[in-house]
């Protein structure tokens, strides 16, 4: 794992990929790379690179997700408001909010995702894929579908409180 501290962002490598094309001469090698950048408050992004050379590759990606990052809100600094199911092609990833001291549970990508983006306790589980790109890409579209109780009270008009009150007697009565 690739770890990097510039301008207060957490880089993190997640794969490296050879690709080899084949030419009259023989085999020409290039790299792809995956890494995912967050600055341990909330926002982070994914992004890919080629090249040549591993480092340059890493470079690219590097920059690319600095590009693609997004907010998150999160619940006390330290996991998701709500559980919340993500797809994208084969991927689907499930997010459960974890009480404190939980840690982060999950594998593959999602553990460097979770980590770059500042979440302390969550569960989360993978099926169906266990593609990096799909991975991700499939937890983005989890983060898109959460909602904090503050923009959900904003939609429908209402407090803040009444949103949280709701759905804590809604818990109690199923």
């Amino acid at each position: 794992m690739f770890e990097n501290e510039n301008k207060d962002f957490s880089e993190h490598l997640v794969a490296i990929n050879r690709v080899a094309k084949v030419v009259k001469g023989g085999r020409r090698f290039g790299f792809a790379a995956i890494m995912i950048v967050g600055d341990n408050k909330g926002r982070v992004g994914y992004g890919t690179g080629k090249a040549k050379e591993v480092p340059e590759a890493v470079r690219k990606a590097s920059e690319n997700a600095k590009s693609k990052m997004v907010r998150v809100s999160l619940k006390d600094n330290r996991t998701i408001h709500h559980d919340v199911v993500g797809r994208y092609g084969a991927g689907k990833v499930i997010l459960r909010s974890a009480a404190p001291g939980t840690g982060i549970i999950a594998g593959g990508a999602m553990r460097a995702l979770f980590e770059s983006l500042g979440i302390k306790d969550v569960v989360a589980k993978s099926t169906g894929t266990s593609n990096p790109h799909n991975m991700l890409k499939a937890t983005f579209d989890a983060f898109k579908k959460s909602e904090s109780p503050k923009s959900v009270a904003a939609k429908r008009s209402k407090k803040v409180t009444d949103i949280i009150k709701n759905k804590n007697s809604e818990g109690l009565s199923s």
